[in-house]
């Protein structure tokens, strides 16, 4: 089942249980579903392109979250870490650090890396082996710290 799908579906129970604040995310997640649909002249989402977008929306409401609890904003920061909370269902199981660490040995085994400047080639690979189950800053920071260490 798609993403889309999924929402779709989700939507649905939502309404019949008329819960408005997952109502609202859900309808979010859906917006942004149809916008990229139609930036990409309305070609299907696959997999990747979805938890992509996913982690975008994710990516927002974090710093919305953030920067309403800094201005003292506490009713308004509620609702995107509500919204957040929704988004994360959507997503992947995040990876543990030692499944990080386990995964990104396996990567540097195979590009040969040996030292912090072949951390592109380690890179590449590993964002498209973890793809979605961890974010991007978790990747670098750990295969820097594991080059480091060589």
């Amino acid at each position: 089942m798609s993403l889309e799908q999924s929402i779709n579906e989700a939507i649905k129970v939502a309404m019949k249980a008329k819960d408005k604040e997952r109502l609202n995310a859900l309808r979010a997640i859906k917006n942004a579903i149809i916008m990229a649909k139609t930036e990409k002249a309305g070609t299907e989402l696959d997999e990747k392109m979805e938890i992509a977008l996913l982690q975008k929306l994710q990516k927002q409401r974090k710093e919305s979250a953030s920067i309403y609890h800094e201005q003292g904003r506490a009713e308004l920061a509620a609702e995107e870490e509500q919204q957040l909370a929704v988004i994360e269902e959507f997503l992947p199981q995040p990876l543990s650090q030692q499944e990080l660490e386990s995964i990104i040995a396996k990567v540097m085994e195979e590009v040969g890396a040996q030292s912090p400047a072949d951390m592109g080639k380690v890179m590449g690979k590993a964002n498209a082996v973890i793809a979605g189950r961890a974010d991007g800053k978790t990747i670098a920071d750990t295969v820097k710290a594991m080059l480091l260490k060589k």
